[in-house]
């Protein structure tokens, strides 16, 4: 499979450092060049919430995080990559200097691509001398997780290069789209300015003001168009009809005089006045950080809940996550099983936000959710992973107890051990401990029976050889072990 081997970043703003961080966050070594004296001071801040945001966003195993590497010019940062990415300013003079030195400095055969939003390609490519591998590689923020990029190429651009870098971007789980023609603004900036227009005249007329606005957003088509986006929304609006019925529905609307998009608002001293001091106010004067690590928290969960749809296959850019996770859990290294006389650590997690109930303290089910994954993590020890659930076979939980002793907080890190109670293979009769790591707290205990079973013939049955061969030497090593205290309690026994 392609994949990008070293990555360079040319501009560390927000964009470009969004860009560091999934490249990073992927494996990827990456050499930044920022001239900016507080540029590494900018981009560990926006490292630190992307890293924030993965440790939410999935339970996959990633892969080790690459290398950041600060340069002192554009020759150094660009030495050896083969994906290289320019987020420097939005003024064609300039990045027409910096793509030339990028040009002249890297391999004939690495990949460039600019970030802008809305100029040429083609433009861009002028002077270069090795204008095909150039190409528009526009990303939406926070680049670390909104998957999209929009690739456009130029009149040199080959096809080839652009299907490679789509083949590259998958395997840091972002998808590449295609533009067919290059156009000013490219898909999505040209949807967003024709949003941006009218709801500035919507602001500018006093209809009403920035809150209200986005709450119209947030709590209506926005919802939907996170999963399903604009025709395929309008189509279920449609009726049974679909697209066609609502086409004739509704498309003579269009010609009515609603909207003003085809006329400028004047951005004058008073309506800046308005937007800023509106803008201010909805934001109860948080700082960008802040409302940064706020979104993350939110697309995270919106991203999750996609993920969910679709009988687990995932819907959106929920889809997307699923198999960047897929991707991840394919690629990661087999962990190796070696068994001792003691019980085995599965897991290593910490409490995120989104596990904070309103008394401040991790949620009931989500310390479930912790031996839930390190069940995963035994199942792929002894192999019942991805790959063995799609021929057919799994362990599915029959019976389980959970005690809850003691409270995990925000920040927390915590770490799972298991013992196996005897077992056959083709039940795994399991008890887990939940430690909080800073003290070695037992927060919460856990008993669990499993049962292997056939997915074609529906019902239970022993394990293949190989998960046997790897799980049998398991069983004996714990076999002699003496059962754990809270083993077979029932609900409501005294401790």
């Amino acid at each position: 499979m392609a994949k990008i081997n070293q990555a360079a970043c040319i501009g560390g703003g927000v964009i470009g450092a969004a860009w560091a961080a999934r490249f990073i966050l992927g494996g990827i070594d990456t050499n930044m060049f920022d001239p900016h004296p507080e540029a590494q001071r900018l981009v560990s801040e926006v490292m630190a919430n992307a890293e924030r945001a993965y440790e939410m966003l999935t339970r996959a195993p990633l892969p080790n995080k690459g290398t950041l590497s600060f340069s002192n010019s554009i020759e150094e940062a660009v030495r050896g990559a083969d994906w290289i990415q320019e987020s420097v300013p939005e003024r064609l003079d300039f990045k027409h200097g910096v793509l030339a030195q990028i040009d002249a400095a890297a391999h004939p055969k690495a990949l460039i691509g600019s970030s802008t939003s809305g100029l040429m390609p083609s433009d861009l490519q002028r002077g270069m001398k090795n204008p095909e591998r150039m190409f528009v590689a526009h990303p939406f923020n926070p680049v670390y997780l909104l998957p999209l990029v929009e690739l456009v190429g130029g009149e040199k651009t080959t096809r080839a290069v652009l299907e490679d870098a789509k083949d590259k971007l998958a395997t840091i789980g972002m998808t590449g789209l295609i533009i067919n023609k290059e156009i000013e603004g490219f898909v999505g900036d040209r949807l967003q300015e024709a949003f941006w227009r009218e709801a500035l005249w919507l602001i500018k007329d006093d209809i009403c003001d920035t809150e209200t606005l986005d709450n119209v957003i947030r709590y209506s088509f926005g919802l939907r168009w996170a999963q399903m986006g604009l025709f395929e929304t309008y189509r279920i609006a449609g009726g049974e009809a679909g697209m066609r019925d609502f086409l004739s529905k509704y498309g003579p609307i269009l010609a009515w005089p609603w909207t003003k998009l085809t006329d400028v608002v004047d951005l004058d001293d008073n309506l800046v006045e308005k937007i800023v001091g509106q803008s201010d106010a909805q934001s109860g004067q948080r700082g960008i950080r802040e409302l940064e690590r706020i979104r993350d928290q939110n697309l995270v969960g919106i991203l999750q809940a996609l993920k969910a749809g679709d009988e687990g296959r995932g819907w959106g850019a929920g889809e997307l996550v699923a198999d960047f996770e897929a991707h991840l859990w394919k690629t990661a290294p087999k962990p190796q099983l070696n068994p001792t006389s003691e019980p085995i650590r599965l897991l290593e997690v910490k409490v995120h936000p989104a596990w904070i109930d309103y008394n401040g303290h991790m949620t009931e089910y989500r310390y479930t959710q912790c031996f839930a994954d390190a069940c995963d993590v035994l199942l792929q020890l002894i192999g019942a992973d991805i790959d063995y659930v799609k021929a057919g076979h799994s362990y599915y939980t029959v019976e389980s107890h959970v005690r809850l002793l003691a409270e995990a907080k925000l920040g927390d890190a915590l770490y799972v051990k298991a013992q196996l109670l005897p077992s056959d293979g083709k039940k795994i009769h399991t008890f887990m401990w939940l430690y909080r790591a800073s003290d070695d707290t037992l927060l919460s205990t856990y008993e669990q029976l499993t049962l292997h079973v056939s997915s074609k013939e529906s019902r239970s049955v022993p394990p293949l050889p190989e998960v046997m061969r790897k799980l049998k030497p398991l069983i004996e090593a714990h076999a002699d072990l003496p059962a754990p205290d809270a083993a077979g309690r029932s609900i409501g026994q005294r401790k």
